[in-house]
């Protein structure tokens, strides 16, 4: 039996504790101690984990080829505010005893949706109340809210893209109420995952109307949000394909270009996930790097991909060498604007245990800290910076800075070619750089 506000969903596992990289103990952190200071920040700080309640607590472990493999208690109750109170009880147990201090929640991930908008919306209004009870008592907060627009059968040809007016204003309505959800959660940012923003064949879409409706439709949500006194960063999520084809936030490039062309670029970072940066035949650090060339690196969905598998398999990542790489380009861009590092990620179908959830979610938040902490260590002690400011010295002065002053014309540089000599071949030290990282592992 349920028993709403009372019930402990992870017996015998209480709040997981720091004990160092000595520990052997499995139910502990080995390198996420959130109070220590690196490059300036507590840990905590910096790297704002947040869980994703679609994963952690509605992932039962189905699969396109099989039944769910696990089964949840708060999942218990028929009527659905219950189980959404049930849910909500087992999320705030389960991100106090992370010592975490955020969630992330698609709509119908808190409560189930309706058979009608109109009830859907009554539905979210009576389990947002009883989430802010569950944010005062606990201090967690909502790192960012989203609207699912992709999941349901209307949304088969997209949402803000559909060639149906009727279905994109179901889709505005529904982003509408997650808008007022997530401000009344007092969340701090806002996110759009286009899952089905694109097509399937090209033969029957007009890509430009598309592209053109998802624009205004951004603006729509913009304005409105602002309107009703939100402060907080909108991210927008890229993803090359899967489930359409070709979808319009292809990827980092892709999405900077989009917000620029609709004048979005103000209100708006990229949210980066790792396996969809992958999917994109990129790596995590070069989306990251092309977020932060355009002052829009907002926040992260942390997991990984099957390196032999070409979808999206959300595991938990545990590639040290991958997010030291990606640490490095964070810190040089000054971390995340607005946004936090949200576990994106499902443990496997396999694993069944209740504390499988913790043991990922540990591991995850060990790669991050021990990968942030070995990022500055490299930036702080080792050869790295100044190897490559030394790799770009040519442009630091003479010609080669009045060229990037613009001071130069094309004859000039014409000229300035025709008096050098032989130019001797200049090492990009690549095994130099992959040396340094090792050795601060």
């Amino acid at each position: 039996m349920i028993i709403l506000g009372n019930t402990e969903f992870f017996k015998g596992i209480g709040k997981i504790p720091f004990e160092g990289k000595e520990s052997d103990n499995p139910l502990a952190y080995k390198y996420y101690d959130e109070k220590k200071v690196v490059a300036g920040k507590k840990l905590k700080d910096h790297l704002k984990f947040a869980v994703a309640y679609w994963h952690t607590f509605g992932n039962n472990g189905t699969d396109p080829f099989g039944a769910a493999t696990r089964g949840f208690n708060w999942n218990l109750p028929k009527d659905p505010i219950d189980a959404a109170r049930a849910k909500a009880d087992a999320a705030f147990e389960f991100i106090t005893k992370m010592g975490f201090h955020y969630y992330c929640f698609h709509d119908f991930d808190i409560v189930e949706e309706a058979a009608t908008l109109s009830k859907s919306e009554s539905r979210l209004h009576k389990i947002t109340d009883y989430l802010i009870e569950k944010q005062k008592a606990s201090g967690v907060k909502v790192l960012w809210g989203t609207a699912n627009c992709f999941s349901h059968p209307r949304y088969m040809n997209g949402a803000a893209t559909n060639p149906d007016f009727k279905v994109l204003a179901h889709a505005g309505a529904q982003v509408k109420i997650a808008l007022d959800t997530t401000m009344a959660l007092k969340g701090e940012n806002y996110v759009f995952w286009g899952g089905r923003e694109g097509y399937m064949s090209l033969l029957n879409t007009h890509m430009k109307r598309e592209l053109d409706h998802l624009g205004q439709f951004l603006t729509l949500a913009r304005d409105y949000a602002r309107g009703q006194g939100f402060k907080g960063t909108f991210f927008i999520e890229p993803k090359p394909m899967e489930p359409s084809k070709h979808q319009y936030d292809y990827d980092a490039a892709t999405v900077v270009g989009f917000l620029k062309e609709y004048g979005l670029q103000d209100d708006f970072k990229l949210n980066i996930e790792v396996n969809h940066a992958t999917l994109a035949q990129h790596t995590f650090q070069h989306e990251l790097q092309v977020a932060a060339n355009a002052n829009m690196l907002g926040s992260i969905d942390a997991n990984r991909g099957d390196y032999q598998n070409g979808w999206d398999t959300d595991q938990f990542p545990n590639n040290i060498y991958e997010v030291t790489e990606a640490m490095l380009v964070f810190i040089e861009a000054g971390g995340l604007q607005g946004g936090g590092i949200n576990f994106d990620a499902k443990i496997r179908r396999n694993s069944t245990d209740i504390e499988d959830l913790f043991l990922a979610h540990i591991g995850g938040a060990d790669i991050f800290a021990r990968a942030l902490i070995a990022a500055d260590r490299i930036l702080s002690n080792s050869l790295y910076q100044q190897l490559k400011t030394n790799r770009y010295a040519s442009f630091d002065q003479g010609s080669g800075k009045a060229f990037e002053d613009g001071k130069l014309s094309l004859k000039d540089i014409y000229q300035i070619a025709l008096s050098q000599k032989t130019i001797e071949p200049l090492s990009g030290k690549q095994e130099l750089y992959e040396n340094i990282i090792n050795q601060y592992l």
